[in-house]
């Protein structure tokens, strides 16, 4: 449909649903005003919207503005909400219809406002892209060309590994583990804090100078230390300088070492596995320690106890003047069997005697006076044998000390080969405790400098203005797009 009073043109679309807005109510009026805002008009309320509308023959339920009526309203406005004339048109006169010349002019018109609009935000955008993605990178890969001063990186690799302990191999998971790295992960996990530690740096600085080796005065100034740098500073260019990592599934432990010079990075290395050995050293060194002085402690102790169960057995067989009780209690008894056997004989002899008539008194007196004498003689030497003196002690008293002396002698002595078979265990589980450091790969200096990477460097920065400038286009968009809706 085209309304020729006002030289507007008007896109005629499908029919709004029935379900639209009433003329005369609220929400027509607000709808009225909306499309007159997006023609370019401006109204002061929504009647007047509405009127400005309905003026240029644009129904507001069932039309739809399009960039052709934006256009056609910005050029023909209509001050004072009157009718829009056509060139050479009398006042009064009825509006003429437009020809397709003037259509095709107005239509070449709109296209060239359209194609300065793209070319201003083309303009526009790469100016920004100049700005905040290209200048910043430019500098950057300038400054990695052409100033920053080239560094040499030196790479090495150590291994912590245990003494073979000669047992037959571990089978199952216990072998996987004891045969992987993840043996020594502790132990390399604490080299590897250890060298990344302000410890580490400071004992760096303290006997190689690192601090001094980059304060020099040939080195950029982004690069290089300052003269009353901090050590907090010094430390954060440490972390950047001397990086380590370690390989849980293969145990080693990797180091590269950034310095003005080759043969400077190839020191701090060197250095650095120094620090790693003394460390590793340290590590197992106080459970050794302790496991073998007990142990030692325990064998001294134990044959301290079987020298003195020894000598006591010794004292007691001088002061009794025997050598063996056994022996002597084993004499004494034989002695005493025999008198008895004596005795049993001659009161044989002397019952034989008696049975006479007339036995002789001679003899009778005779045999009384040897089994008398027996009879003292067996008393005697069962009283030697089971009760004591002022002089010396009972031969049973001497016998049962002694082997209770000699019974702690054994004990003491099976104490003793325990304590050494400890002492033993504790001398190979302090071998099997024992750390070593080997060096996988050796620090060499390279014959070129390996930093910066000029290229890598210039490419990353580049992606990364470019991703922040796109972040930030999408927030302001998104920001106009919800404040302004």
């Amino acid at each position: 449909m085209t309304n020729s009073n006002q030289n507007v043109t008007v896109t005629p679309m499908q029919p709004a649903p029935q379900g639209g807005p009433k003329p005369g109510t609220p929400a027509y009026f607000r709808m009225a005003r909306r499309k007159a805002v997006r023609m370019g008009l401006s109204p002061s309320s929504g009647e007047e919207a509405a009127k400005m509308l309905e003026e240029r023959g644009f129904d507001v339920t069932r039309d739809r503005v399009t960039m052709l009526d934006t256009t056609a309203a910005s050029q023909n406005p209509m001050p004072g909400g009157g009718q829009a004339k056509a060139p050479g048109q009398a006042p009064g006169a009825e509006p003429d219809v437009i020809t397709e010349a003037q259509r095709e002019a107005d239509i070449k018109k709109i296209q060239k406002s359209i194609a300065r609009r793209r070319q201003a935000r083309f303009i526009l955008i790469a100016m920004r892209l100049f700005v905040f993605v290209v200048l910043p990178t430019w500098l950057t890969g300038f400054y990695f060309y052409t100033v920053a001063t080239p560094m040499y990186q030196v790479d090495s690799q150590m291994v912590i590994q245990k003494p073979d302990s000669g047992g037959a191999p571990s089978s199952g998971i216990g072998g996987l583990i004891g045969g992987g790295g993840l043996s020594n992960l502790e132990d390399s996990v604490i080299v590897q804090g250890y060298l990344g530690s302000r410890e580490a740096m400071q004992r760096l600085d303290r006997e190689n100078g690192f601090v001094a080796h980059f304060q020099q005065d040939f080195i950029d100034d982004i690069q290089r230390m300052a003269p009353d740098i901090s050590m907090e500073a010094a430390y954060e260019k440490y972390e950047k300088y001397v990086q380590i990592g370690y390989d849980p599934t293969e145990g080693v432990i990797r180091m590269s070492v950034i310095a003005l010079t080759p043969e400077k990075a190839a020191e701090f290395a060197s250095a650095l596995i120094g620090f790693a050995e003394e460390r590793v050293d340290q590590i197992a060194a106080p459970v050794r320690r302790d496991q073998l002085t007990v142990a030692k402690n325990n064998y001294d102790a134990a044959e301290q106890a079987v020298l003195d169960a020894a000598d006591h057995v010794l004292e007691l067989q001088q002061s009794a003047g025997v050598i063996s009780p056994d022996a002597d209690a084993t004499g004494q008894l034989t002695i005493v069997n025999s008198l008895e056997a004596q005795l049993d004989q001659r009161r044989l002899a002397l019952s034989e005697i008696n049975r006479n008539e007339a036995p002789n008194q001679a003899q009778v007196r005779a045999i009384e006076q040897d089994i008398k004498s027996l009879i003292e003689r067996i008393n005697e030497r069962r009283a030697a044998m089971f009760s004591s003196n002022e002089t010396s002690g009972s031969l049973a008293r001497l016998s049962g000390e002694l082997s209770i002396a000699r019974t702690n002698l054994e004990m003491r002595q099976m104490l003793l080969q325990q304590s050494l078979s400890s002492l033993e265990t504790a001398r190979v589980e302090t071998n099997r405790q024992t750390r070593y450091l080997s060096l996988a790969v050796a620090p060499i200096p390279p014959d070129v400098p390996t930093h910066p990477k000029a290229f890598e460097n210039t490419m990353l920065a580049l992606a990364l203005f470019f991703g922040i400038y796109i972040f930030l286009s999408l927030t302001i968009s998104i920001l106009r797009e919800q404040i302004g809706s």
